[in-house]
């Protein structure tokens, strides 16, 4: 592993918050692990070996430290190292992959080998898979021990501990000390009904304007509601409903109100309200590489803090991509309230009702075989195309899932009844997190990037000249979908290609 000791040991030094999780130093003679930005004194050098993430130094047997906190730390996990493979590993991990399943299982949804997966977690991250998910259920856990006040039974289901004998012993082995004593409080317990209340860490600047504008412009009424400071929705894990409040804090961080009535959800909602608001990019890093392009320069310069908004559910997002065909985006829009507010689950919950929220976003099975295109009053070829993709997604849930490379994600996502090559860019941006994804089709794309006398790239020279900004493309795209002021940073999909394969597909 290339981690050059005197670098890591001068961001210690100077609390250099550039580096915070990016790696985290080790101290051999007390056996606790810390972030750059940790208040304590730095240790002598003889005494300190540096780890590239969390769960290689407590697989390394050392402890997270109870100052600074590893758990609250920016997970810049996905954005270490060179391997595309780690980073949908990671995401997949994250969203609870390993949690009913084994590493075998894993490199397989990934389209790789077992060695080569444990191989490449080794080159990247220190550890190995195992490992990795071990520590994210430990600081899970740490986290909501200090931050919420869940009965510790409670805390090791949301953690996703198997038991809680095992949550007990691991954090017995781990602080020498029961999980209850590193509890600051002893404020009443209560029950997670009332809702769980989690800090969500991000590396800065945010533009929190310009992720709450993006969700606004889309926002369905019945299922979201969204104001300046605060975004609202309603969420469907494992047949469960629950409502998610997320609001921008003061130090580096979103706040994210979770009401869910199984605790087991928690980990997947934490992944999804992650991935929506992409609390894992790493802004300066993207935005060195882009702003080499001088075309890209002052975009990058006016929007530092410039996010790739992500997806809350692969199926919602294909339907509504579907429905967008032709169309507006607010157009789309009321399209999707009318299919929520006619096939959409109710949502039974006092809160969700005060924001005037009261359905979830159909599943697939409720979808399938239904009249879509007479409910919507729509063309026949794309209500078709929807109740396809519904039967379709039914029959595979696992198919917005990542892939063992771009490429072969968007030709499985072009297999899909009404899904061409600008709704497959799309959906594998936003809903798959690849961070290269590129519509190169897209309208709005294309007019950003006019000449002075206004003339437009075609789709083939704009998908030339985006080589330079690999491998962060998407978020190229979303610099210019910003600045393209004439759609006020509205995505539009092309009609032809898309709308031709919806009449093949149904």
């Amino acid at each position: 592993m290339d981690m050059d000791f005197e670098a890591c040991r001068r961001a210690f030094v100077t609390r250099d918050p550039r580096f915070d999780g990016r790696i985290f130093g080790a101290v051999r003679t007390t056996g606790i692990y810390c972030r750059p930005i940790c208040p304590a004194r730095t240790p002598k050098p003889q005494n300190m070996t540096f780890y590239p993430s969390a769960a290689a130094a407590q697989e390394a047997g050392y402890r997270p430290c109870l100052r600074c906190r590893p758990e609250a730390s920016p997970d810049l996990g996905a954005w270490r190292g060179t391997s595309n493979t780690v980073s949908r590993a990671l995401a997949l991990i994250e969203g609870g992959a390993m949690d009913s399943g084994d590493v075998d299982a894993l490199a397989s949804r990934l389209g790789v080998g077992e060695r080569q997966l444990r191989r490449l977690f080794r080159q990247h991250l220190g550890a190995s898979p195992v490992s990795v998910a071990q520590t994210r259920r430990v600081l899970l856990a740490k986290q909501l021990i200090q931050e919420t006040r869940l009965p510790m039974s409670e805390v090791a289901l949301a953690a996703g501990f198997g038991s809680v004998r095992r949550f007990n012993e691991t954090f017995q082995q781990l602080f020498g000390r029961p999980p209850g004593a590193l509890r600051r409080s002893r404020a009443a317990e209560v029950s997670a009904a009332e809702g769980i209340v989690v800090r969500l860490p991000y590396k800065p600047p945010y533009d929190w304007d310009a992720m709450i504008a993006f969700l606004a412009d889309r926002a369905i009424p019945g299922v979201e509601r969204v104001e300046a400071r605060r975004y609202v929705r309603t969420l469907a894990v494992d047949g469960e409903h629950g409502v998610v409040i997320v609001t921008p804090r003061n130090d580096d961080a979103l706040q994210a109100d979770i009401r869910f009535p199984r605790l087991k959800s928690l980990p997947a909602v934490i992944a999804r309200v992650r991935r929506v608001f992409d609390l894992s990019a790493d802004p300066v890093l993207i935005g060195a590489h882009l702003s080499q392009d001088p075309a890209l320069a002052g975009l990058v310069a006016a929007r530092p803090g410039l996010r790739a908004p992500g997806a809350w559910d692969g199926f919602e997002l294909a339907v509504r991509a579907i429905l967008g065909q032709q169309v507006s985006v607010s157009a789309a829009r009321n399209l999707a309230a009318k299919l929520v507010a006619t096939y959409g689950e109710p949502v039974d919950d006092p809160i969700a009702a005060g924001f005037g929220l009261t359905r979830v976003f159909p599943s697939a099975d409720r979808l399938v075989g239904q009249p879509i295109s007479l409910t919507l009053n729509m063309p026949r070829a794309r209500g078709a195309a929807v109740e396809a993709l519904a039967r379709t997604v039914a029959e595979d849930p696992a198919i917005f899932t990542p892939r063992a490379d771009l490429e072969s994600a968007v030709a499985a996502l072009k297999a899909l009844p009404g899904v061409g090559e600008w709704t497959a860019q799309y959906i594998a941006l936003r809903e798959l997190r690849e961070p290269d994804a590129f519509p190169q089709a897209d309208v709005g794309l294309m007019r950003a990037m006019a000449d002075a006398a206004g003339v437009r790239p075609t789709p083939d020279q704009l998908l030339a000249r985006s080589q330079a900004w690999k491998p962060w493309r998407a978020y190229a795209a979303q610099h210019l979908w910003a600045a393209d002021a004439s759609v006020a940073a509205q995505p539009r999909p092309p009609i032809r290609k898309d709308r031709a394969h919806a009449r093949r597909a149904a």
